[in-house]
């Protein structure tokens, strides 16, 4: 008992410390990708900054520029800003 007793109080350690707040993230990413919308501001994983202009199932149009439109996976979006976010500097 005195040798497992040391391991499982670890395991529990790096359970509430490492293990559950990285599955609370994951979790909390996937939704935002799955609630992107047409006109939301994207980053991709490569880290391009666009427009979203089309949603489809997997995957969404970004405007890059005037006129330069690309297709990105929804699982390569590395964050989504929502377009009723308001900028920090106003």
């Amino acid at each position: 008992m005195t040798t497992v007793f040391p391991l499982l109080l670890i395991f529990v350690v790096f359970y509430f410390l490492l293990i559950r707040p990285q599955q609370k993230r994951a979790k909390e990413h996937q939704a935002k990708i799955e609630a992107v919308g047409k006109n939301d501001e994207v980053v991709t994983g490569g880290g391009l900054i666009g427009k979203v202009t089309k949603v489809a199932d997997d995957h969404v149009e970004v405007e890059l520029a005037p006129n330069v439109r690309v297709k990105a996976l929804k699982s390569t979006l590395a964050d989504v800003k929502s377009r009723t976010a308001k900028p920090a500097n106003d």
